[in-house]
């Protein structure tokens, strides 16, 4: 599962970065993205990485406060304690990587709980978004972005007045309609904890555990919603 778990990670680097727009490259053999909207700088991703590969990476993160090393693992105890050797800080433990068999998935698009709600579908520079809306406030979006067969979700967020409605389910779901518009066979996505339920319950998996470090203690969970 080791050089599954690394391909995964690469290939939802390249969904993500694509969902944001980010400019991406590699730090050794190692994904990054540039995180232009946010920080301003580097973020490193790694999955179970060696300990010399780990304190090259926990170096250059350590250059700037803003930057971040992500690392993916099943092994988070490891992590930690390579980390407090390095200068670094966890500043985010409760993510996960979540994967689905696309095949799964219902390839119509679904019908919204409220009739008070309305959702618009579009696709911009190969980037799938899903809004619903409430009049003219947003009560939901989230979008999607494929690499080769793999459908990338990214930002599925609803707006507080709006939760516990069904929209996490439904923005899923609507993404799911527009991946089929490919030759998809997985779905792959970060998910926080509180999506972590919303994810299973829609059948997906966890693949790995996701810590998030920084030289700063101020981060949060940067790479969900």
């Amino acid at each position: 599962m080791v050089e599954d778990t690394t391909h995964l990670l690469e290939i939802w680097v390249t969904g993500w970065a694509g969902c944001r727009g980010y400019e991406t490259r590699k730090e050794g053999r190692f994904p990054a993205a540039f995180r232009a909207d946010t920080t301003h700088e580097w973020e490193y991703f790694a999955h179970d990485p060696s300990d010399a590969e780990f304190a090259a990476l926990a170096a250059a993160t350590v250059e700037v406060p803003a930057r971040i090393l992500t690392v993916l693992t099943n092994d988070v105890a490891r992590y930690h304690f390579l980390a407090q050797q390095q200068g670094l800080n966890v500043t985010s433990a409760s993510q996960t990587m979540m994967i689905v068999d696309m095949e799964t998935q219902d390839a119509e698009d679904p019908w919204l709980p409220d009739d008070d709600l309305r959702w618009v579908p579009s696709r911009i520079d190969g980037v799938h978004h899903a809004v619903v809306y409430a009049g003219e406030e947003v009560a939901a979006s989230g979008r999607m972005f494929v690499v080769g067969h793999t459908a990338i979700f990214d930002k599925i967020v609803t707006e507080p007045g709006y939760q516990r409605r069904g929209l996490g389910s439904f923005i899923m779901r609507a993404l799911a309609a527009q991946a089929f518009e490919h030759d998809v066979e997985t779905g792959l996505l970060l998910a926080s904890l509180d999506g972590q339920k919303l994810y299973s319950h829609l059948g997906w998996t966890t693949v790995s555990h996701v810590l998030m470090l920084s030289a700063s203690d101020e981060g949060s969970d940067l790479s969900v919603g």
